[in-house]
């Protein structure tokens, strides 16, 4: 890997961390938002869903046009809509505000994770592009170790706007690397006869089985993934009498594995196959979703054992699942594809946070009833997912037909 390659995926695995900070904040933030607030687990599942609902929304509209711009422009533009959106998050002073907010940041945000996405498949051939997600993924864990924990500290500390205008902050400066060092990436521009219209984008994907294969199993993933992430921090502390200030270490042990384990998964993955690889981190992952959802120890070094393992597992299947889906498409229509694929799960992650929402209660006494069913929905979705990901031919292939090159991987 050159010194360029790596510098790029630094500053992509920047854009990333901040992204992934100023989304994930939200969840532990849960017991001290309902608080402050006075809202209930549903209503906090709705400041939650607010962001997904608004990226993937806006990341449907993005695929009909981002195949036609320098991928560096169009996350640039992505990427100071959102830090705008982060900044008025930090000024929310109701849950109503909050909301808008959210959505502010979404709407931008959605575009954020697909182009990241088409910029390492672009760049990365197949053979080392579990190897650049691998990296890339380390920025979730960096948020988990060092952005989350941080931010619950400035929260508890100085009040829970604090984190969004920490993360703003870091964002101008990620804004300055991007315009500074990353080239212009417009290879798919360079490459292609003439200007796609824009509504085939839909035919295109709708009459590809095999991309509509790869979408089903992005969205299952995320039914299962984001059905239960909210609701982690609330149930620990109502259910089992996790302490609040010690939420963090939930982040930071999850955080700190994934560190080393997510390079690791991604060279297996190069090695050995991104399918068999998924399969096993898919069906690990199941035993700590059970144990999470049916908590009923609040030691410190049971929550942590078992956090510890889902992040590992959980975090292992989704990097061969990203090699493969980049990889069903041409470079030509890799930006449209990538925006649907990052819609659809921004739109399955607000939908599984309402559905988990729906499922559980809240009693008078504060205890979070039906966390398990969720769970049980959750592992539902990883064990359907593994079907779906054994019909997905990761390659595409293009033909030739008696006018142009059409890709019918």
């Amino acid at each position: 890997m050159s010194s360029k390659e790596k510098l790029l995926l630094f500053i992509l695995a920047c854009i990333n961390f901040t992204h992934i900070v100023d989304f994930m904040i939200m969840m532990p933030l849960g017991p001290q938002l309902m608080q402050i607030f006075n809202i209930s687990p549903r209503h906090f599942g709705f400041i939650v869903s607010a962001y997904g609902l608004s990226a993937g929304i806006s990341g449907f509209l993005a695929a009909f046009f981002v195949d036609n711009y320098d991928r560096k422009k169009v996350v640039l533009f992505a990427y100071i809509g959102f830090v705008a959106g982060t900044f008025a998050c930090a000024f929310a002073p109701t849950h109503q505000f909050l909301i808008m907010a959210r959505i502010i940041a979404g709407t931008f945000g959605g575009l954020i994770g697909a182009q990241v996405m088409s910029i390492v498949a672009d760049t990365f051939d197949y053979e080392r592009r579990a190897t650049a997600v691998g990296y890339i993924t380390t920025a979730f864990s960096v948020a988990s170790v060092v952005g989350i924990p941080s931010g619950l500290f400035l929260a508890a500390k100085f009040g829970w706007h604090t984190p969004f205008l920490v993360v703003g902050f870091l964002g101008i400066l990620v804004i300055f690397l991007i315009i500074r060092f990353v080239p212009n990436l417009d290879k798919h521009l360079r490459s292609r006869e003439t200007r796609p219209n824009p509504l085939n984008v839909i035919t295109n994907i709708w009459n590809n089985p095999n991309q509509m294969k790869a979408l089903w199993l992005s969205t299952t993933i995320m039914l299962g993934h984001f059905s239960i992430i909210p609701y982690i921090s609330p149930t620990l502390v109502a259910n089992v009498g996790f302490s609040q200030q010690n939420i963090f270490l939930i982040y930071l042990v999850g955080g700190l594995l994934t560190i080393f384990t997510a390079p690791m998964v991604g060279k297996l993955a190069d090695k050995r196959g991104k399918y068999p690889v998924f399969v096993v981190f898919a069906l690990l992952s199941m035993i700590p979703i059970y144990l999470i959802t049916n908590m009923f120890s609040g030691a410190v070094w049971a929550v942590l054992l078992v956090a510890g393992i889902f992040f590992v597992f959980s975090n292992g299947r989704l990097i061969p699942t990203q090699a493969i889906i980049s990889n069903v498409v041409n470079p030509q229509q890799r930006g449209s594809f990538m925006a649907i694929n990052s819609s659809l799960q921004l739109l399955a992650q607000a939908l599984a946070a309402n559905i988990g929402g729906f499922i559980i209660h809240k009693t008078v006494s504060g205890y979070i009833e039906n966390y398990a069913y969720v769970g049980y929905f959750a592992i539902s979705m990883i064990f359907i997912s593994i079907f779906i990901a054994r019909l997905v031919n990761p390659t595409a292939r293009p033909i030739v037909t008696n006018k142009n090159t059409v890709d019918v991987s």
